[in-house]
């Protein structure tokens, strides 16, 4: 080549004339000049000046030699041509050019092995059709994979598989999409997961980690620790906090001393709610003056957690303001629990996480009483009952139309205590008439879910079947949500039974697609052969929705092939022998 025509430049179509006068665009002029240490590597040549590029250009690379450096193998045209295109996207950018920064430090290792070809196959699948439209009230026989995956997840964690490096960010953007895979993606993501994150704003959420070992830095070096601890961003310290409690208690207690009255408020309140986790009387004297705290939701959350210990001065407080209003009553000749709720707030209740304010709606007496019957030990009602135990103290008359308060009451203790003979005893019978009408929405006083999660896991899913043999699924749907997957009998053979008898009643399959759903994801997946013979289409009763049977058919044939999906993707993940 003898000569290059300004076409060749992106910018020379309308003038072989840069834009601006050089001497005061260019990014060359603009560049400080700086001494190389004796170690630093060479540094990298300044650009040359867009009208030098010009010149040689117009001029041709023959008669004039382009002020650039080519590469081995590659003629001075060429060369040109590169520079001129790099300089075209430098201007248009408006960037000047820079030193590179510095590379990150590599990612750790994870040493765990990597998931099999086929459970590979399986995730990438799963990732990619998290987007796609999906629901209960969804048409077709097709699985829908987007909700198979959180169970996908806890299964490859369990196995102790990680995910292949290219699905990281795939897996990233999925957690942070859905709160709910968050755990169980961030550990089968593992250390590179946080690693990520410091490298990309929207996986921040990753630097709290799950609170395992592996959020200690430096293997749990104390320098380390603390220099995190003080430095870290809040997300690293929260997860810090969380891994140091699970390790030694006591050292994260210490941990958090050391700057708590330096810390905001909203800080404080996520500092102590991580403190619930092996929670014991240890941390009761922190707690105590956390009581005196100047946020009030300090303040309430120190009081909560000093409730559950039954053992703490605050919980014997709140056990004898409680007793002073509730007793046995025998002068009627049958015991009669007899309330007179409090007639004020003093500082003393205020102090130990009593709120004077009531909610809209609610009088002041019966909402203080309720305060202090929560934050009572269970068990010290036995013996202000004259040792009746938990059922028989239930089963007890209240006077004056304090029977629902108090049971309230009772319910959100048991469950903040966890005490599964007090659950057990407020549940009641599965098959009682009144259960049907106790159900309660979510975040209500009595609610029957909470207490459910207390029980363990055989005697719940015994009671829900129970309950839906003698209520129907209208009630209980929420009650399923908490139990454990899969399904064990007699549970999953009830709500079968009951989707079967709902198709034999003509109605529509949407009225129970929350239940469908959650069948399709928690049922046995060895049931599938069972069930082939509900995918056929029925005759429809007299009075049916028209076209209920073909509808029923149709959502079997999807339950049935999603369970058959799940065995596939449990023998993908099945190690081989």
């Amino acid at each position: 080549m003898t000569r290059t025509t300004p076409s060749t430049s992106p910018s020379a179509t309308t003038s072989p004339t840069p834009p601006t006068s050089p001497t005061s665009t260019s990014p060359a002029s603009s560049i400080p000049a700086t001494s190389p240490g004796p170690f630093a590597a060479a540094a990298p040549a300044a650009p040359a000046p867009w009208s030098a590029l010009v010149s040689a250009a117009l001029l041709g690379t023959e008669r004039r030699t382009p002020p650039v450096a080519a590469r081995p193998g590659q003629g001075a045209a060429a060369a040109l041509l590169d520079a001129a295109a790099v300089s075209t996207v430098r201007r248009r950018a408006a960037l000047r050019p820079a030193v590179a920064g510095e590379r990150p430090a590599p990612a750790p290792a994870d040493p765990r092995p990597l998931l099999p070809p086929a459970a590979r196959r399986r995730l990438s699948l799963l990732l990619a059709d998290r987007g796609a439209g999906g629901g209960a009230s969804r048409r077709g026989t097709a699985p829908d994979l987007t909700e198979l995956l959180p169970q996908w997840l806890a299964a490859a964690v369990a196995s102790g598989y990680r995910a292949p490096e290219v699905l990281l960010p795939a897996l990233l953007d999925a957690a942070r999409a859905r709160t709910d895979l968050r755990p169980a993606a961030l550990a089968l993501a593992g250390p590179r997961a946080r690693w990520l994150a410091r490298l990309n704003d929207e996986w921040k959420f990753a630097l709290r980690g799950t609170g395992s070992r592996a959020a200690l830095p430096g293997d749990g070096d104390p320098a380390a620790v603390l220099r995190t601890w003080e430095e870290g961003l809040f997300a690293e310290r929260v997860a810090l906090l969380t891994a140091l409690r699970r390790q030694d208690p006591s050292a994260g207690l210490a941990l958090l001393t050391t700057t708590w009255s330096t810390e905001r408020a909203e800080d404080r309140l996520m500092f102590l709610d991580s403190l619930r986790e092996d929670l014991s009387t240890a941390d009761e004297p922190f707690l105590e003056q956390a009581l005196s705290d100047r946020s009030r939701n300090v303040r309430a959350t120190a009081a909560e957690l000093l409730s559950t210990l039954p053992g703490s001065a605050l919980a014997a407080r709140m056990a004898w303001r409680a007793h002073t209003c509730i007793g046995l009553d025998r002068t009627a000749g049958t015991p009669v629990i007899a309330v007179e709720a409090p007639h004020e707030c003093d500082p003393g209740m205020q102090r130990d996480g009593v709120a004077s304010k009531p909610p809209s709606g609610r009088g002041e007496r019966s909402w203080w009483l309720s305060q202090l019957v929560e934050a009572t030990p269970l068990d010290g009602w036995h013996a202000r009952f004259g040792g009746r135990d938990a059922a028989a103290i239930v089963a007890l008359p209240v006077g004056d139309g304090w029977r629902t308060e108090l049971h309230d009451a009772w319910c959100r203790a048991a469950v903040r205590q966890w005490n599964a003979d007090w659950a057990r005893a407020l549940l009641g019978a599965p098959a009682a008439p009144s259960q049907a009408a106790e159900v309660a929405p979510a975040g209500s006083s009595r609610d029957l879910t909470k207490l459910l999660t207390v029980l363990p896991e055989d005697e719940r899913a015994r009671w829900v079947a129970e309950f839906i043999a003698a209520h129907g699924l209208s009630e209980a749907f929420r009650m399923l949500g908490v139990c454990a997957v899969p399904w064990a009998e007699p549970l999953g053979g009830a709500v079968v039974d009951a989707l079967d008898i709902a198709r034999d009643a003509g109605s529509y399959p949407w009225s129970f697609s929350g239940v469908m759903g959650l069948a399709e994801r928690c049922l046995d997946p060895a049931a599938a052969d069972r069930l082939d013979m509900l995918t056929a289409v029925t005759d429809e009763p007299e009075g049916a929705s028209p076209g209920s049977g073909g509808y029923w058919s149709e959502a079997f044939q999807r339950l049935v092939g999603t369970l058959r999906l799940r065995a596939t993707m449990r023998m993908e993940l099945t190690p081989p022998s």
